[in-house]
């Protein structure tokens, strides 16, 4: 795992990048979060292939068990993906509803994702 800072207007913003699977489980999603926090980023980019997929299956909770932690400690993430291939509806309002809020963003580029965690 490696992470890339990126600085924009002084926000340091960290993208989590790798080969493997990073996100399997909540513990795992916490753990990501914990340890970029106690890093100093409270920013986060994670990349869709790094999270399992049964992440953007709803019905599990684990997504919203996870944002959830996210929100509550002030810990804004971008997932930079292609969400569109998951089946179902929910999925895609859970994305739109996301986006419109500052906390959790489904971006489809890098370039996105800190333009929207750059903002305020």
């Amino acid at each position: 795992m490696e992470i890339i800072t990126h600085v924009n207007d002084d926000i340091h913003i960290a993208e989590i990048s790798s080969s493997e699977l990073i996100i399997k489980n909540v513990e795992d999603g916490l753990d990501m979060m914990g340890n970029m926090y106690y890093n100093g980023y409270d920013r986060i980019i994670i990349h869709e292939k790094n999270i399992i997929p049964t992440f953007f299956d709803l019905k599990n909770g684990m997504a919203g068990e996870i944002l959830q932690k996210f929100s509550t400690y002030r810990v804004r993430l971008a997932i930079v993906g292609d969400f569109y291939k998951y089946p179902g509806q929910a999925l895609k309002d859970f994305i739109y509803e996301s986006n419109k809020g500052k906390h959790v963003n489904f971006v489809a580029t890098v370039e996105q994702a800190i333009d929207v965690l750059s903002r305020g």
